[in-house]
């Protein structure tokens, strides 16, 4: 038997999947890597903890399943988006640590460049808006505040690249700086509707265009990796952003179909087609995977905080010591007793867009206890949907009849019931969760004729588990009246990047 290798990178921990020609999975090996706090709203990576943590995943997979690398025909890389590298060509070193997608240090720029009035001009190229959660403002940083670099990147010594960009130059040493379409509609440098880097955008961001990848499709071959990495020659023929993979791994290849991730963060995504439509509601709006090399587009409704409420819980406030245990612990208590948490810690994403909210636990009283705080955790990333699903109602004029779900989160059974409840429609969780590292091998595997087409890979999707909504409407529709009163309480509080 043969497999496909997907290498997961995320945001918290490296893992590496093989999926078997059944698109089951077939091993899966994982390793967290440290997250570097060095200011406030400041969140950084060290690239070679990326590197080696997504290296040691996928050797330790290849071990625990006894395979060799001739057993793989082809790897697919996913990878958290907007996180930005700046490294020396010569010698490969980073001349900073990556600046995380979290990472809020660029408001005050972002904010002026708003006032300037140039955001409309942004959006017609890019589909996107003026938010530090994009890479070009990080680059930029780079460029400005770390010594000498500027004068590097202007000469030509200095690359820059997403996570997807990072790993392929160090997995074929050096031989490929690219980047795939998905990736690149993520850095505010690409202009989406004419699919090429924009000479307007790097002006406005003051950044070199020798930097720049070469950016290729989601799904083709792009080169193999070097043999002294335990992979042997396996080639690398699938690259895409982590919720476009997930996308893709959900097969939502039709206009209409959308997803929703419950990783780090959220990330709600619709497929609409061919032509490139902006919301009026502020949603983003990014190239989707394509295997047939033709420019597809997606809505998407970007949420910061998700999953990662739940790190937060466990490492900061030491109220569990496994994310496993929040589920036992919040559904010890009938409801939250009034408590709202708005996890704002890095400012909020989707519908709202407000570097400058923090976050906020509301709603405390006496009988308050721990269980209390952690169902509302819970329940926070379940409102910060329903809030994205609503503006994405309105913007498509297409309502949603079900939402598809995936990620670690969708695991719980009571936050996808709770989704189910808030929403009033069906919630459709599939067989196999790990969609986002699917959707790599399936674009891998289509390069490279493991999979004859979508027609084929439909055949070997298993039922879904379905959550149908049973709260009561009008309690539900008082609980999301207090979660947005709530954040706006969270609103406009962080002076420091005002």
């Amino acid at each position: 038997m043969t497999y496909v290798l997907s290498l997961d990178q995320g945001t918290t921990s490296s893992r590496a999947i093989l999926f078997d020609h059944d698109g089951q999975i077939a091993g899966i090996a994982s390793h967290e890597f440290p997250q570097i706090y060095p200011s406030s709203g400041w969140v950084e990576h060290d690239p070679f903890d990326i590197l080696t943590s997504q290296l040691s995943s996928a050797v330790d997979v290849l071990g625990k399943a006894r395979l060799r690398p001739r057993d793989v025909v082809a790897l697919g890389i996913t990878n958290q988006r907007e996180t930005t590298i700046v490294w020396d060509r010569a010698t490969g070193k980073p001349v900073y640590n990556a600046i995380v997608w979290q990472d809020s240090r660029t408001a005050a720029l972002m904010k002026k460049l708003s006032e300037d009035g140039v955001e409309e001009m942004v959006r017609q190229k890019t589909g996107l808006l003026l938010s530090p959660y994009f890479s070009a403002s990080k680059v930029a940083w780079i460029l400005d505040n770390v010594d000498g670099v500027r004068a590097r990147a202007e000469a030509g010594k200095l690359a820059f690249g997403t996570v997807d960009s990072w790993l392929i130059w160090n997995l074929t040493s050096g031989k490929r700086h690219i980047t795939d379409r998905t990736n690149a509609s993520r850095t505010l440098l690409y202009n989406v509707a004419e699919d090429r880097w924009d000479d307007d955008l790097l002006k406005l961001f003051n950044i070199p265009r020798s930097i720049l990848p070469e950016v290729v499709w989601s799904s083709e071959r792009a080169g193999q990796v070097t043999t002294s990495l335990g992979l042997g020659e396996v080639e690398i023929a699938g690259i895409a952003g982590d919720q476009q993979s997930a996308l893709f791994g959900q097969l939502c290849v039709s206009p209409g179909d959308a997803k929703n991730t419950y990783g780090t963060g959220c990330f709600l995504l619709q497929n609409i087609g061919s032509e490139f439509t902006l919301s009026p509601n502020r949603l983003i709006t990014t190239l989707a995977c394509s295997t047939d090399k033709k420019l597809t587009y997606a809505l998407e409704g970007s949420i910061f905080i998700g999953g990662a409420v739940v790190q937060w819980l466990r490492d900061n406030m030491k109220f569990f010591r496994k994310s496993s245990e929040v589920e036992a612990i919040a559904g010890s208590v009938p409801d939250s007793d009034g408590v709202v948490f708005v996890p704002a810690f890095s400012g909020l994403g989707a519908p709202y867009w407000d570097a400058q909210a923090r976050g906020l636990i509301i709603g405390l009283q006496r009988g308050t206890k721990i269980a209390h705080i952690a169902r509302a955790a819970i329940e926070s990333i379940a409102f910060q949907v329903a809030d994205v699903l609503q503006v994405m109602d309105s913007d498509t004029k297409n309502p949603f009849r079900e939402l598809r779900v995936d990620g670690g989160a969708a695991a719980n059974d009571s936050l996808m019931q709770f989704q189910a409840d808030l929403l009033g429609v069906p919630v459709h969780r599939p067989a196999v969760l790990e969609t986002t590292a699917l959707g790599a091998a399936y674009l891998a595997g289509l390069a490279t004729g493991f999979w004859s087409g979508v027609d084929e890979l439909e055949q070997h999707q298993k039922a879904d588990t379905i959550f149908e909504p049973k709260g009561d409407k009008k309690q539900m529709k008082k609980l999301q009246d207090n979660w947005r009163e709530a954040v706006e309480r969270s609103r406009n509080w962080n002076k420091e990047s005002r």
